[in-house]
């Protein structure tokens, strides 16, 4: 029977090793992780985790008892170190090694670190296990000063959690905007306004030269003072082991769209793989995002199990802050125009990103119908009438109708 190692015990790890059952597969299961939790949600630690609002047994993926029970062996603690093609067989740090008839990679990602003084002191904070979590929660409270270096999603979802909790925040901008690179500049002018009504300190085109103890230089001279420090600007593809391995990989491991990367018996998915989306024309894309986990994880159990493919998906995002929630669908590659529905400052509006007359992108705030219907849309490629798109008075099952 075939033999399935999965390397990499997050969300995408977990759920592939999950769906084979789940599609028939009958072989051998083996989930390897470095971390010594079992697999769980990520998109909390931002949010209820860090607010103490979940515990343990909510922020994880499936209970302990559902690997045994469906015959997963499950290696917490592990790191893979190597991949001997040729006789399918990885090797782990401890000395120990699996074979393996079809590998799955699902490594994930890691913080972008800053080329800067004091960047590497031990008190600096990122957020992407539930241990850094942890230590960002140990250190808000009621007086705590927490400096957030990059506002896209993470900081601003942490900065707004930091808030909840009593702590003075700072979040410290290199660019014109929040969210810049991942948001319109609408959407960026609503969160900054909601960041700045609830407290929270902006500075954007604000340069960070280094860190000291207990402050955040900035290139002006300024230093901000901080009792912790959270860094986030960005991440990497976990693709040393692919790369070392002889696949071919560009930013992450290069994958179709069964998943499957340069060698046919091994198939990568998740934050570190470089995958085709058929939905904006086989561009390829990494994609950090739990939909995106699912989506790839299903692709590669298709594949080893036999099952047809999956119908491709329209990428999809959501971020919560405050009383926000915030959900996109697609992403505006093709886009020559933004029409806005609805008022920003009612706190209910949706920003659509149109390429012709097709949707492309919709980016909805506390507006759950713009995005439902905009996916829907968006995955069609049917054409909208751009004044009724705009008109709150007209329903958005009546836009999608035409």
């Amino acid at each position: 029977m075939t033999k399935v190692l999965i390397i990499g015990a997050g969300h995408a790890g977990g759920s592939v090793a999950a769906l084979l059952r789940q599609y028939g597969h009958e072989g051998p299961i083996i989930l390897a992780g470095e971390e010594t939790a079992p697999p769980y949600q990520r998109p909390p630690l931002s949010k209820a985790w860090l607010k103490g609002e979940a515990d343990l047994d909510a922020l994880m993926l499936r209970p302990l008892s559902f690997y045994a029970e469906h015959d997963i062996a499950l290696r917490t603690g592990v790191t893979a170190v190597a991949i001997d093609a040729a006789s399918r067989t990885v090797a782990f740090a401890d000395g120990s090694a699996e074979t393996y008839d079809k590998l799955i990679l699902a490594t994930g990602s890691t913080a972008r670190k800053l080329d800067i003084p004091g960047a590497d002191r031990p008190e600096l904070i990122e957020l992407r296990t539930l241990h850094d979590a942890e230590r960002l929660k140990a250190a808000l409270g009621p007086g705590r000063r927490l400096a957030v270096v990059g506002g896209g999603y993470v900081g601003l979802e942490a900065a707004a959690s930091a808030r909840a909790l009593g702590a003075e925040v700072v979040v410290i901008e290199r660019m014109d905007r929040v969210l810049a690179r991942v948001a319109s500049a609408p959407l960026s002018a609503f969160f900054t306004a909601r960041h700045r009504s609830e407290g929270v300190t902006i500075l954007t085109e604000a340069e960070v030269a280094g860190f000291e103890e207990g402050a955040v230089r900035l290139a002006t001279g300024e230093a901000i003072a901080a009792d912790a420090i959270l860094v986030g600007v960005g991440a990497l593809a976990c693709d040393a082991l692919a790369r070392s391995a002889g696949l071919v990989c560009e930013t992450g491991v290069v994958v179709d769209e069964a998943a499957r990367t340069s060698d046919p018996d091994i198939f990568a998915i998740g934050d570190m793989a470089w995958r085709p989306s058929p939905v904006h024309g086989g561009r390829m894309l990494r994609l950090e995002s739990v939909p995106n986990a699912l989506e790839q994880a299903k692709q590669a159990a298709c594949a080893i199990t036999g099952r047809p493919a999956p119908a491709p998906e329209v990428p999809w995002f959501w971020s919560d802050q405050y009383d926000i929630k915030l959900q996109i669908a697609g992403l505006p590659f093709e886009a020559d125009r933004q029409l806005v529905r609805g008022d920003p400052a009612s706190g209910s509006f949706a920003v659509f990103h149109l390429s012709g007359d097709r949707i492309v992108s919709v980016e909805a705030v506390n507006a759950g119908p713009e995005f439902m219907a905009g996916r829907q849309l968006i995955a069609k490629g049917t054409s909208v009438d751009p004044d009724r798109l705009t008109d709150p008075a007209v329903s958005m099952k009546a836009v999608a109708a035409g």
